[in-house]
């Protein structure tokens, strides 16, 4: 029987999604003008990586082991040419281009590229997805360590002022951190209109702080010239191949440029980057290389020691500030990256708040907050200084990065470069990645280790959880009842149907779901009108409204609905149902009755288990403490009847 009533419902007849499009964005955050978006940007993009001064020269010297005006002119000729390959040319100029309809990211870029290849063979399919997995492990990483050794960084300036204070730098660090990690249950909604005022400043500060050093010692100015920076590694190869390690933590924080370009457009990003930004860390780090040229001493912290005594408390405040709001950035990142992850499918449905009205993408995430406060408190505890993190800092974002570069060429391809223009290109591109995270690779015994653990550890939670999500979906499958032949093979007599609509939560709208099925054996009646309903999450950011829906009638009193969600986007069954009006069907809440099957699912007994059985279990423990659909899905709790049931797997 073909379906009737299919309704495609028009978006000004309906409540509008809670997702904003980027003018609504700027009219409720008051950004009416290019200038004031850039401003915004400033601090939710560029934290992480205008924080990057206070420990990327110096850390570069220290790997090098010479303070020489060869290495030191070397070092900054590398920094500035990172900048300005990696972010200006490769991440501003390429890498936005590859966006998701406006929304950029890793998993993003990744739904974009399976979407694309779906068609060229299930083993490329897999091999791309576990590249994306991979990636948005790593940001786990990137999101553990920036807050660590921003703050410390920040705080190890007191040691310049006084050595009184180096006994009190890491519980001051842990002090602040802590504080940070408590307040993200309130959002940073109320604050956020700060954090690009004080970026500006910030960045302010940091050009004037560079000019200062300049003009003390101008010759500085000749680490301009890229030569000084490959003599520097053709001179002393091995020492040099070993401080890129630490010249790639100039350019960590390039990576959100790309995340984020979805809430502020390429443009707001281009004119931040390339007429504040830029200029202004490449100032700073000139200057921070005068210093050294006149006293090699500085190097214990030549960020601080480019202001004059009276000022270094002060800059202490500011810098503490800048790097707080650079690990705002990074949390709140994973918190939007975790719930892009469970959309797609790659991790079981979390407790996600909405902390704002008005803010796309302000959500806080209870368990991963938690996780990542432990993380970093031991990290800091651990590794105790700034020196110590940086070489843990540089493998998560390189590998982030090249990762990033091999999707966006299979991306770049699919749109019609020519292999005459992607190759060279993204060769370029994969060059430069594949050097610095081998730099950085050098580094895992001494801390590089750490944020390799912490992505394996969420890779394996994401490919397990997407893993036994297909397997389960083929258990359910094997006897499962076409709900097309049951609809039409029904007895309009029997059994009894009583007055009101049922509501069956389901993933596949092409069976009969178990929930139903048991229901009948129970209860021996059906209501007069029984609602299938699944929600798809799309591999695109946002679903239009008038995409949204989906309504067919099977005849009998039973209909099908298919609601579409992009991955951005948040289900909301409600305002479903309200918007089903417009399709001609209508729900009486108080006698609507939503049936969601609870499933306990248990390990399988095996004679001989095999060697991957542990991922079953793991599996199995996700599963049954998953967060509850009901509250997923904001359905009222007082409407819902669950039925139970086993499955073994």
């Amino acid at each position: 029987m073909p379906a009737r009533g299919l309704c495609s419902v028009p978006a000004d007849r309906i409540h509008s999604s809670l997702r904003l499009d980027t003018s609504a964005q700027q009219r409720e955050l008051g950004l009416s003008t290019g200038s004031s978006l850039t401003i915004a940007a400033l601090g939710v993009v560029y934290g992480d990586i205008g924080t990057s001064p206070l420990y990327a020269v110096r850390q570069s010297l220290i790997d090098f082991g010479d303070l020489s005006e060869r290495a030191i002119l070397g070092a900054l000729s590398l920094i500035v040419w990172a900048l300005v390959l990696v972010v200006t040319v490769k991440y501003v100029l390429v890498i936005m281009r590859a966006d998701n309809r406006g929304e950029g990211g890793l998993l993003a870029l990744t739904a974009l590229v399976l979407r694309r290849t779906s068609s060229r063979g299930r083993k490329r399919y897999l091999w791309i997805m576990a590249a994306g997995l991979v990636g948005a492990a790593l940001f786990y990483g990137d999101g553990v360590i920036t807050p660590a050794i921003s703050v410390l960084s920040a705080v190890e300036g007191l040691k310049v002022a006084t050595p009184l204070f180096d006994p009190y730098v890491i519980p001051i660090s842990v002090v602040l951190l802590t504080g940070l990690f408590l307040v993200q249950r309130r959002g940073t909604a109320a604050v956020g209109g700060l954090f690009g005022p004080v970026m500006l400043v910030w960045f302010a500060v940091l050009g004037l702080l560079g000019i200062w050093g300049i003009v003390q010692y101008p010759r500085i100015l000749l680490a301009i010239n890229p030569i000084h920076g490959f003599a520097l590694l053709l001179d002393k190869p091995w020492p040099g191949f070993f401080m890129l390690g630490a010249v790639f933590l100039a350019v960590t924080g390039a990576e959100t440029l790309y995340a984020d370009m979805g809430h502020f457009g390429r443009s707001a990003l281009r004119r931040a980057w390339l007429g504040l930004v830029f200029p202004a860390l490449v100032l700073n780090y000139f200057g921070q290389g005068a210093v050294l040229l006149g006293n090699p001493a500085a190097l214990e912290h030549p960020f601080y020691r480019l202001v004059p005594e009276w000022g270094l408390y002060p800059l202490v405040a500011l810098a503490t500030i800048a790097t707080i709001i650079a690990s705002q950035a990074v949390i709140s990142g994973a918190f939007s990256i975790t719930r892009q992850a469970v959309q797609l499918g790659y991790l079981p449905r979390l407790e996600i708040r909405h902390t704002s009205e008005q803010e796309i993408g302000q959500v806080y995430v209870p368990r991963i907050n938690s996780a990542l406060f432990v993380a970093v408190i031991v990290l800091v505890l651990g590794f105790r200084s700034s020196d110590n993190l940086g070489a843990a800092y540089g493998i998560a974002v390189s590998g982030m990065m090249a990762i990033t570069t091999g999707l966006a060429f299979l991306y770049m391809r699919s749109r019609g470069w020519s292999l005459a223009l992607a190759v060279p290109v993204f060769a370029a591109f994969g060059i430069v990645d594949l050097t610095f995270l081998s730099a950085n690779l050098l580094k895992i015994a001494e801390g590089g280790w750490f944020p390799i653990v912490v992505a394996a550890v969420v890779f394996t939670v994401m490919a397990s959880w997407w893993r036994g999500r297909r397997v389960l979906a083929e258990l359910r499958g094997r006897d499962a009842l076409p709900l097309r032949d049951f609809a039409e093979r029904l007895d309009p007599a029997k059994p009894a149907r009583i007055p009101g609509t049922a509501i069956f939560m389901t993933r596949d709208l092409g069976h009969v779901p178990v929930a139903l099925l048991h229901a009948l054996k129970h209860y021996k009646v059906l209501h007069e009108r029984v609602v299938m309903m699944q929600v798809d999450t799309q591999d695109v950011p946002h679903v239009p409204d008038e995409q949204r829906l989906e309504i067919a009638e099977l005849g009998k009193g039973f209909y099908t609905i298919r609601l579409r969600y992009g991955f951005t986007d948040e289900p909301n069954v409600l305002r479903a149902l309200a918007q089903c009006r417009v399709g001609g069907l209508r729900f009486n809440l108080m006698e609507t009755s939503f049936i969601i099957g609870r499933e306990k699912l248990r390990l399988r007994p095996r004679p001989h288990r095999g060697l991957w059985r542990w991922r079953d279990s793991l599996f199995i423990l996700m599963s049954n403490n998953t967060l509850d659909a009901t509250e997923f899905f904001r359905i009222p709790p007082n409407r819902v009847v669950e039925l139970g049931g086993q499955i073994e797997v």
